[in-house]
C-alpha cells in the first residue's frame, strides 16, 4: 500500500516551521496542537538528544505534502483510518459490500416477485 495518500508528509500549509508537527497530524489523525505539544515535551526530557536531530532529519527527509491530496474532509478522515488500520478499513469495506449485495438481492426480490411474466421468463431460462 504505497499509494500517496499512505506517506508521511511534511504540512508545509498548516505548518508552524517545518511542518513536521502538521505532517505527523495528518498522517496519525490527531490533533496538531497535541503533537507539537508532544514535541515540546519531549525537547524538555533528556529525549531531546534523540527527538531535536529526528525533527531536524525528518524536516529535511520527508516530502512537502500535494497540494490536493484529499478532495474534501471525510476523504482525509478515511484515509487517515486506513493509515491507522488497514485491516479494519478492509473489514468494513466487506462489510458494505455485503450490505449492498444484500439490499441489491431484496431489490431484485421485490421486482421479480411484483412481476410474473419476468418471474415466468427467468424459470423458463433455468
Amino acid at each position: 500500500m504505497n499509494t500517496p495518500r499512505t506517506t508521511l508528509y511534511r504540512d508545509k500549509h498548516n505548518a508552524k516551521l517545518t511542518g513536521v508537527c502538521a505532517g505527523i497530524a495528518d498522517y496519525t489523525g490527531i490533533n496538531v496542537l497535541w503533537v507539537r505539544i508532544a514535541l515540546l515535551v519531549s525537547l524538555a526530557t533528556p529525549l531531546s538528544s534523540v527527538t531535536f536531530p529526528g525533527y531536524l532529519i525528518a524536516s529535511f527527509v520527508l516530502n512537502k505534502k500535494p497540494p490536493h491530496l484529499y478532495r474534501d474532509e471525510s476523504e482525509q478522515k478515511y484515509w487517515q483510518g486506513v493509515r491507522q488500520s488497514p485491516r479494519r478499513t478492509a473489514r468494513e469495506i466487506k462489510a458494505n459490500f455485503r450490505d449492498i449485495d444484500r439490499r441489491l438481492a431484496a431489490v431484485e426480490a421485490h421486482y421479480v416477485s411484483s412481476n410474473p411474466r419476468l418471474t415466468a421468463e427467468i424459470e423458463r431460462l433455468r
